[in-house]
């Protein structure tokens, strides 16, 4: 029951058509009797830095979720980035401190990560390709480099991306080999779909699923269904893979932290969601 006294947590984006988040939050919230809600607010690029700026005037927000396409957008409009925000080149959540400043982190990277090493991937050292260098493709690309992979290729529709993201994860992870232009899954231990392909079923698979080796892991960002094409075809080939959801579920117990709201783990958060695709 939202009241007088709800706490306001806004979920920033447009299309909301696919917004999932509010499905497994306010569940939560529910359950555990936190006067919070998640709500979705459908903001085109074009007026974001002007309701960002009216919303955060709200005396009842205490934070925003952020996701596609105001991620990159938001690190320049916040007063404070974190480390891995930086690193990333975007920001998806925003925390209102008490003196008004607006602090950005960035969680989608340590959400996937956390989900593949949760079913029994070891990074240290793998080689990975991560296609789509735009804002959560970013943040999972320096996820994976702190969690110590040897080799990192990058692709993106724009390659001007790919080299910025590079030259950032040269900067920080010297030791980390990193090649762009090429999006050939063979030989990869991981590679991940960090574009929009998958959001329509008739959308060209991301990669040549011919290419990918049955031991490779394939990571999905999408979430408009839980298996896109791309996550079938891997499957089909013998691939382990992880859903979309599974980076929601892994990183929403980072946002609570954030936000001041305690914790769950990702099979609480499941066991109380009301998900539909």
């Amino acid at each position: 029951m939202i009241s007088g006294k709800t706490t306001l947590i806004a979920h920033l984006g447009y299309p909301t058509e696919s917004f999932k988040a509010p499905m497994i939050y306010n569940p939560w919230f529910d359950k555990q009797g936190i006067d919070a809600v998640v709500m979705p607010m459908g903001v085109k690029a074009e007026d974001y830095a002007d309701v960002l700026a009216s919303l955060f005037r709200l005396t009842n927000i205490r934070g925003a979720l952020v996701t596609m396409p105001h991620k990159i957008t938001t690190l320049s409009l916040v007063d404070e980035a974190t480390p891995t925000a930086k690193i990333a080149g975007a920001c998806n959540a925003i925390l209102r401190r008490p003196d008004g400043t607006l602090v950005g982190d960035q969680f989608d990277g340590a959400g996937f990560v956390r989900g593949v090493q949760r079913k029994g991937r070891e990074l240290k050292g793998a080689r990975v390709l991560v296609s789509g260098n735009g804002g959560v493709g970013s943040a999972i690309a320096a996820s994976l480099a702190a969690a110590g992979v040897a080799e990192m290729a990058l692709f993106d529709s724009s390659p001007a991306s790919s080299e910025a993201l590079a030259g950032r994860l040269r900067t920080h992870y010297p030791a980390l080999r990193v090649t762009t232009g090429s999006i050939d899954p063979a030989g990869f231990d991981l590679v991940v779909n960090a574009t929009p392909l998958g959001m329509k079923e008739d959308d060209p698979l991301p990669f040549d699923v011919s290419r990918i080796a049955p031991a490779t892991f394939v990571g999905e960002v999408v979430m408009k269904s839980e298996y896109t094409p791309l996550l079938r075809a891997a499957r089909e080939k013998g691939c382990a893979v992880q859903v979309g959801t599974d980076m929601l579920f892994e990183m929403i117990p980072a946002y609570l932290e954030f936000f001041g709201f305690g914790t769950a783990t990702p099979e609480e958060l499941r066991a109380v969601a009301t998900l539909a695709y």
